[in-house]
């Protein structure tokens, strides 16, 4: 089954397309929790719960009930037919964990159908679970946001890190790139050495840092940080535009 949390017109707020018209189909569940990250969201039955900023799209004990249920490929065809879009906009696949689906009929042939009506794929995925490009070529067609977990994350290393699906991502896709959550409090403890490590892994990979953070202010606050560590280590600087413009506002 698969299931589908919100979609949305919007631009590109994270990573190397930052600034692109994208349409954001965001996928309900996650291999992961990332209780680490600390952003809190409160339930309809009072419960606070800790994950990331798009724990509404992972956690399925509160919110499976407002998921999307999608049975049949016209379902999701019709989310994009439903929007007036200026050309074949970029539709970028998140979640939670869109790459959960990976080997889903329905999910793999609404991949091929959007890309053949030129859409450019792109996937903003943990980077954790493997992805058949031989069994399934459209994948080769698709770009990749790897957001890699820290430590930072909660998550234990040998789950968030996996050097194969990495190995394998950074090789057969069109395009990748490192797309890491960085806690600017921890830069001078071990976060330096971890980020190095995963970008050893493809050392061609393009790496953006972003600043940990679920609101304005705190994006905000730790940038000019995060800046100097970039130019420093020689690592792309990435902001998150959505948040400085819209704040903690879902769906944009």
């Amino acid at each position: 089954m698969i299931y589908l949390v919100e979609h949305f017109y919007s631009i590109q707020g994270e990573g190397k397309y930052i600034g692109t018209p994208s349409l954001f189909l965001r996928f309900g569940g996650c291999n992961m929790k990332c209780e680490g990250f600390g952003c809190k969201e409160i339930t309809q039955d009072g419960s606070e719960i800790l994950g990331c900023d798009t724990i509404y799209a992972v956690n399925r004990e509160h919110f499976l009930k407002d998921w999307q249920s999608i049975t049949r490929l016209k379902e999701l065809v019709d989310v994009v037919k439903g929007y007036t879009l200026p050309n074949a906009v970029d539709i970028v696949f998140t979640g939670g964990e869109p790459l959960i689906y990976a080997k889903d009929p329905i999910f793999v042939k609404f991949l091929e159908l959007v890309h053949a009506r030129g859409h450019q794929i792109h996937f903003e995925t943990n980077g954790s679970l493997a992805v058949d490009f031989e069994k399934f070529p459209i994948y080769k067609e698709a770009i990749f946001a790897l957001s890699i977990k820290l430590k930072n994350s909660g998550e234990n290393e040998t789950k968030r890190i996996n050097t194969c699906v990495i190995e394998k991502i950074t090789t057969q896709a069109k395009e990748s790139y490192f797309k890491l959550s960085v806690d600017v409090k921890n830069l001078k403890n071990d976060t330096t050495q971890e980020i190095a490590n995963i970008a050893a892994i493809s050392p061609k990979t393009q790496v953006y840092c972003m600043p940990l953070g679920s609101t304005k202010t705190e994006i905000e606050d730790t940038s000019e940080a995060l800046v100097e560590f970039c130019k420093l280590k020689g690592y792309n600087f990435g902001d998150r535009l959505h948040i400085r413009i819209w704040n903690t506002e879902k769906g944009v």
